[in-house]
C-alpha cells in the first residue's frame, strides 16, 4: 500500500518522532510506513490522517503488490 504520509508531514512541518508521539507509536513504526515496509492498523490509519487533516483514502493508495 503506498501513501502520502511523509509528504504531507514535511508540508505540516513534522518530524517523524513527532508525528509518532500524537499517534502513539515509535518514530521506526513511522518510517516504516513511509517507506512501504509496514501497513498499520486502521486505528492507525485513522490517526495519522486525522493529524495530517486528511481523509484515510486520500492518505493511502492500495496497490496490489503481486
Amino acid at each position: 500500500m503506498e501513501n502520502k504520509i511523509k509528504e504531507l508531514r514535511k508540508i505540516k512541518r513534522l518530524s517523524q518522532d513527532q508525528l509518532a508521539q500524537v499517534c502513539g507509536v515509535s518514530r521506526q513504526t513511522i518510517n516504516a510506513i513511509e517507506n512501504n515496509k509496514y501497513d498499520p492498523s486502521l486505528e492507525l490509519a485513522f490517526q495519522l490522517a486525522e493529524h495530517l487533516e486528511v481523509r484515510v483514502d486520500e492518505l493511502f493508495l492500495f496497490r496490489n503488490r503481486t
